[in-house]
């Protein structure tokens, strides 16, 4: 058995392993009492006044008290992270971390905005970390890659991919937790999904073409990656 895991966890490909294997020190660490998630938090004015910049990165790493839900969370970060990186992704790691870049920022950049409106500011006060908000959008992502596949939710009904969002929007809800985290995962993933796959077929041009300097930090293999027609706005 522990070598079966073994051999998983060294299968995945670089980022997906990087991001779970951080995800999961960090949550394992708080629930010791080792690192204090006081420490980890989303928040601006200490961000500005004391440049506690990390603060802008380990908020995606904490995923709350390590129950069912971490478990649910960790599941769905290494499944469709991985499947992202090994399928959509294969051969551009680069622009796969840009991808991961490109939703920390819109995230952060949502909920620092957002809290300075009031209506929303009220809805977002509790949101102090995006770790969930980030895998939701690579659920997001993921279902615009693959519209039609057939899915299965826990053997009740069948679906396809591109509902998959909604899907677990719907049962979050059911469970009485609250939907703005899901909501701006899916609002990070959408607003990619527009600006990497349909307004290029629209335009010829691609906002989001991935900095050379990104591209250098990794190694590229030339692999051929065909236009997804089947992607969906």
């Amino acid at each position: 058995m522990a070598q079966a895991v073994e051999e998983w966890y060294k299968q995945m490909p670089v980022i997906t392993r990087s991001y779970l294997t951080a995800a999961v020190i960090t949550s394992v660490g708080c629930s010791l009492e080792i690192i204090s998630p006081y420490n980890l938090y989303l928040n601006a004015n200490l961000v500005v006044q004391r440049w506690e910049v990390w603060r802008l990165v380990t908020n995606f790493l904490y995923f709350r008290r390590m129950d069912l839900d971490f478990l649910f969370h960790m599941f769905f970060l290494a499944q469709y992270c991985k499947l992202l990186e090994e399928n959509s992704f294969r051969g551009r790691t680069a622009d796969f971390f840009y991808m991961l870049l490109f939703g920390a920022a819109a995230l952060t950049g949502i909920v620092l905005i957002g809290g300075m409106i009031p209506f929303v500011s009220e809805k977002f006060a509790s949101i102090v970390f995006l770790s969930n908000s980030l895998t939701f959008m690579l659920v997001y992502v993921w279902s615009k890659h693959n519209p039609f596949l057939q899915m299965s939710f826990l053997g009740l009904f069948t679906f396809t991919a591109a509902y998959l969002p909604w899907v677990l929007l719907g049962f979050s809800t059911l469970l009485g937790t609250s939907p703005w985290v899901d909501v701006l995962g899916m609002v990070a993933g959408h607003s990619y999904h527009y600006l990497e796959d349909v307004y290029p077929r629209m335009t010829g041009r691609r906002p989001l073409k991935t900095p050379a300097l990104i591209k250098s930090l990794f190694a590229e293999e030339n692999v051929v990656v065909m236009p997804r027609a089947n992607a969906r706005s």
